[in-house]
């Protein structure tokens, strides 16, 4: 349903178009509703149209629980997270219960007794929908306990006896009852409490030990897992895995449109960078390259996975290294350049893994990483030939200078007035902003240079370049 009725008791309940429906039908019932209207339903998940998300669907509409296998960065997190989209805004519980009983099919003692003496007039509330996703991170120490439930000394201590169901402390499992449950990194999680799951995902019903008691929840289960060849913490038992219905892969982005996406959408923002700091396509284009050139790397462990973070780290970083510059030479409006990559190492090095130990070498793949991206992206944009003028400029004895402390209009100033520079910079959409204009003159001599048709000498942050 839609929104809360004004009911607050099971009498008022019957007196209103509620029908009780499992957490599966209702989550199928919606997706279907959502299909047939053309409603996006995970609106945040960039680069799965054709690929996951189909498979998500295909699996809710079997009724499925669902295992997202892939390497870390891959959404799979805020995937299954976006499943509350598919459920109702609002369901109804019996006030006071724990595991949130269907005040139409109370499936625990208490509520059971307290419909039989308080029939109509039993108190109900109402559960919004974000309330109904639980998530759990494995981890060695998760026990028994902690999903199932277990005897709560202090109301032992009340006075009740060991063998009465109201000793129990429900687990994070029971009270995730007429919702969704998730657990991350489920390879993490140890086989004996795997082993704990089994009934849960067959038979559809929880037993907490000590007790002649078996609770049928009703719970979609969900997970996500990295390879078991990369985490090599722990693994999936064979049983478990068969028991979730689907098990789906995760990629990382295939386009580099998708991954500018994802940097953007994902980025941290700051008013006061936003309106100083005018980001070029090209640029944005380089970061996503190198990440994809990473992904592709034989110096870097694949494995692992090189993770969207990267693209959306390297973009924060290339922004606060151009807001930096305008702040000490004190201009109101600046772009990043292609010196401010250079910064991309310490936002790069943590989230990579090399194949290789030498000392020193990260700092040299990752700025091998960066040439090729530029170069890949020049190459898009522009031919060598079209800067023959340029060229020849420097071979009459032309050098330029860019570096953290020129100001974009001075090293504009210093390029001569060509017709390839003009057209340069009118296929870049640099207008007549200076700082564009000294973003795109370091775009196109860096790629000049990794052309080799120009030379460079670079120095603590300054680039040199002359025939």
């Amino acid at each position: 349903m839609t929104s809360p009725t004004p009911a607050k008791s099971l009498g008022e309940l019957r007196n209103t178009d509620y029908r009780p429906v499992d957490i599966r039908n209702e989550l199928r019932n919606n997706l279907i509703r959502d299909l047939r209207q053309g409603i996006q339903t995970f609106p945040d998940v960039i680069g799965y149209d054709e690929t996951v998300l189909p498979q998500l669907q295909h699996a809710i509409l079997s009724g499925h629980d669902i295992l997202l296998l892939g390497e870390r960065g891959q959404a799979k997190t805020r995937l299954l997270r976006s499943l509350t989209n598919l459920l109702d805004d609002y369901i109804p519980y019996i006030d006071g219960c724990d595991i949130f009983d269907d005040p139409y099919n109370p499936i625990c003692s208490r509520c059971q007794s307290l419909i039989s003496e308080d029939g109509d007039h039993t108190r109900i509330e109402w559960l919004n929908k974000r309330d109904r996703y639980t998530e759990k991170l494995a981890t060695p120490d998760v026990s028994m306990a902690d999903l199932i439930g277990d005897i709560d000394p202090i109301k032992v201590a009340e006075g009740r006896y060991l063998s009465d169901e109201f000793t129990i402390h429900y687990g994070l499992i029971p009270r995730s009852n007429r919702g969704i449950f998730c657990i991350n990194e489920l390879p993490d999680l140890p086989e004996r409490i795997q082993v704990g799951m089994f009934n849960l995902m067959e038979e559809r019903d929880i037993q907490v030990k000590g007790y002649k008691l078996q609770l049928p929840v009703d719970i979609l289960v969900v997970a996500t897992a990295n390879p078991e060849d990369y985490t090599n913490r722990g693994r999936i038992i064979t049983p478990l895995k068969d028991r979730y219905g689907a098990q789906i892969r995760t990629h990382y982005p295939e386009h580099i449109n998708d991954e500018i996406a994802i940097m953007e959408q994902e980025s941290s923002r700051f008013p006061d960078s936003e309106a100083v700091v005018s980001i070029p396509q090209y640029m944005k284009e380089i970061i996503a390259s190198f990440t994809a050139a990473a992904r592709n790397s034989n110096d870097i462990n694949q494995r692992s996975g090189v993770s969207a973070r990267i693209s959306i780290a390297n973009y924060e970083t290339v922004i606060a290294s151009a807001m930096r510059r305008s702040v000490l030479q004190g201009d109101a409006h600046t772009a990043p350049r292609i010196s401010d990559l250079d910064n991309l190492v310490i936002s790069t090095s943590g989230k990579i893994e090399l194949d290789t130990l030498d000392d020193g070498s990260e700092n040299k793949i990752i700025q091998s990483l960066i040439e090729r991206s530029v170069r890949s992206i020049f190459t898009t944009y522009f031919k060598p030939e079209e800067f023959d003028q340029l060229l020849e400029s420097f071979e009459e004895g032309l050098t330029l200078e860019s570096s953290p402390d020129k100001s974009s209009q001075e090293l504009v100033n210093e390029v001569p007035d060509l017709e390839c520079i003009n057209y340069a910079f009118s296929k870049l959409e640099t207008g007549t902003q200076s700082e564009l204009r000294a973003s795109a003159l370091e775009f196109i001599l860096e790629g000049l240079y990794l052309m080799q048709k120009v030379n460079r000498i670079a120095s603590a942050g300054s680039r040199q370049y002359s025939n």
